[in-house]
């Protein structure tokens, strides 16, 4: 197999998440083995979430992992620009010539009318989707009694009858009926294309031999398939991943386990072990070794080896593998560079000695009472979460607002995680003071400490959510049925 191209193609829209990790993975993986190339292309069309912070942290924590690429926005490559929001002019013009063949339109309908019409389709007990309305309009850009200002959206047409096959390198053929898809938006009103269209113009422009995402795609997959057939170009050969996986089989997610590459880090894992436990993801081990390096996994490495069912992601099993790099493969000398890279380090200890300072008696003082700033998880009694006069019940509902709220913020600051909580405070009612009594507990495992709201911030999002979650664990949990009718009243509260 000669020239395969592979390419990971994140959207910088929040935290590194594992996800991206596993399938940079076994992207690199791959293309190493077969003498291949990786790209990492930056697909940062959400105008609204992609954020350049998210892309940095992103390549930081690939880098972190062990894992590199020979293209992207950082080391630069032959088919640049590796950012989809530098490349507008080459979506716009492929939209427009797919117009001019007669294999997409344009729509002007307005979100009222989208608003109503899918309310009359829930209403009705039909299929959700766009019914077509501006299909047949015609090709001018004006469409037939439109003023010349009017916004639009492209779309793409989908025959109304028949099926579309796609190739599947694990799956084999999967058919789709045309009659389950609607007209597909390839071109937003704002001129930013759609994910459909620019992930099947870049594949086609990079030079893409190789597709190796996760299974989550493969619904989208005949609307690319289709764009390919428009264009008159030859699809890659797409793999899709099994997902990651919660213990109980569930998917994998932040409001049920820890997902972000960094809150690893930050807990204290080894990158290289990380990567090690990510390869062993439906996927053999090379022999019967489960520690092994990247270079022992490309050897044995093979797409027809890798399992279709899920990927459980047991934290047991990484804190077993993670400890046997430390004591097999680190010097004590390295160990304690390790230890240096990752919190024990001038510039975190300096943000800590202002917090600790006023509560310190003696040197002595400072590792007791500033351990939960290192700690993976705290240990509490359940409670210590629950202030007088409050039921477990009520605790458990306000931890999962404060998440929620904590969640929405853009940057994480000390004033900023302040107001989120107080708004927690205002929606339920409650003075400050019980809703920050159970969140000392819940974050630092004890009832008073530093500074409540400069020690959340320091901490970082997402070792607070982790506490957060095993703090809600602790009183019992929350339904889902609780939790969405929570949720819906909180959004509401929200607008």
């Amino acid at each position: 197999m000669s020239d395969v191209r592979v390419r990971l193609a994140p959207s910088p829209t929040g935290p590194p998440h594992l996800g991206t990790a596993y399938t940079a993975l076994f992207n690199l993986a791959f293309a190493r083995k077969h003498g291949g190339r990786m790209v990492l292309r930056i697909e940062d069309t959400d105008r609204r979430r992609s954020r350049r912070e998210y892309e940095d942290r992103l390549i930081e924590a690939l880098r972190w992992l062990g894992l590199e690429w020979d293209e992207g926005p950082d080391v630069g490559g032959n088919f640049g620009p590796y950012r989809q929001s530098e490349r507008m002019e080459i979506y716009q013009k492929h939209a427009q010539q797919l117009v001019d063949a007669g294999q997409a339109y344009y729509c002007y309908c307005t979100p009222e009318r989208l608003d109503a019409l899918r309310s009359e389709q829930k209403r009705q007990k039909q299929k959700l989707g766009y019914d077509g309305h501006c299909r047949d309009l015609g090709s001018d850009a004006a469409g037939r009694d439109q003023p010349r200002d009017s916004p639009y959206v492209i779309r793409m047409k989908v025959p109304a009858q028949g099926t579309m096959v796609i190739n599947d390198s694990l799956r084999g053929e999967i058919e789709f009926d045309f009659a389950n898809l609607d007209d597909q938006v390839i071109l937003k009103s704002d001129g930013f294309p759609t994910y459909h269209l620019a992930v099947v113009v870049d594949d086609h422009l990079m030079d893409i031999t190789h597709v190796i995402r996760g299974e989550d795609w493969i619904n989208s997959s005949p609307k690319h398939w289709l764009l390919y057939r428009y264009f008159g170009w030859e699809p890659p050969e797409h793999t899709h991943l099994p997902l990651l996986l919660n213990p109980d089989g569930s998917k994998m997610s932040k409001r049920r386990n820890p997902t972000s590459v960094e809150y690893y880090r930050k807990a204290g894992y080894w990158g290289p072990a990380l990567r090690n436990y990510l390869g062993l993801m439906n996927c053999a081990s090379p022999g019967e070794e489960e520690k092994f390096s990247f270079a022992e996994m490309v050897e044995q490495f093979s797409i027809g080896r890798i399992r279709l069912g899920g990927a459980i992601f047991d934290l047991q099993k990484l804190d077993w593998l993670n400890g046997r790099y430390l004591r097999e493969d680190m010097a004590p000398e390295s160990l304690l560079q390790g230890m240096k890279k990752w919190l024990l380090n001038d510039d975190y200890l300096s943000r800590i000695v202002p917090l600790m300072q006023p509560r310190m008696d003696t040197f002595g003082d400072f590792m007791v009472r500033c351990a939960f700033f290192f700690a993976r998880q705290v240990t509490f009694e359940a409670q210590d979460l629950v202030p007088k006069k409050r039921t477990p019940e009520e605790v458990v509902q306000v931890l999962q607002t404060v998440l929620w709220s904590l969640e929405e913020l853009d940057s994480w600051e000390r004033n900023l995680v302040e107001s989120a909580i107080r708004r927690v405070a205002e929606f339920w009612g409650w003075p400050i003071r019980d809703i920050t009594s159970p969140l000392f507990t819940a974050v630092m495992g004890q009832r008073v400490g530093p500074p409540l709201y400069e020690s959340t911030a320091l901490l970082g999002i997402d070792l607070t959510r982790a506490r957060l979650l095993q703090a809600i664990e602790a009183l019992g949990g929350i339904s889902k049925k609780k939790a969405a009718k929570l949720e819906k009243e909180w959004n509401s509260s929200r607008r």
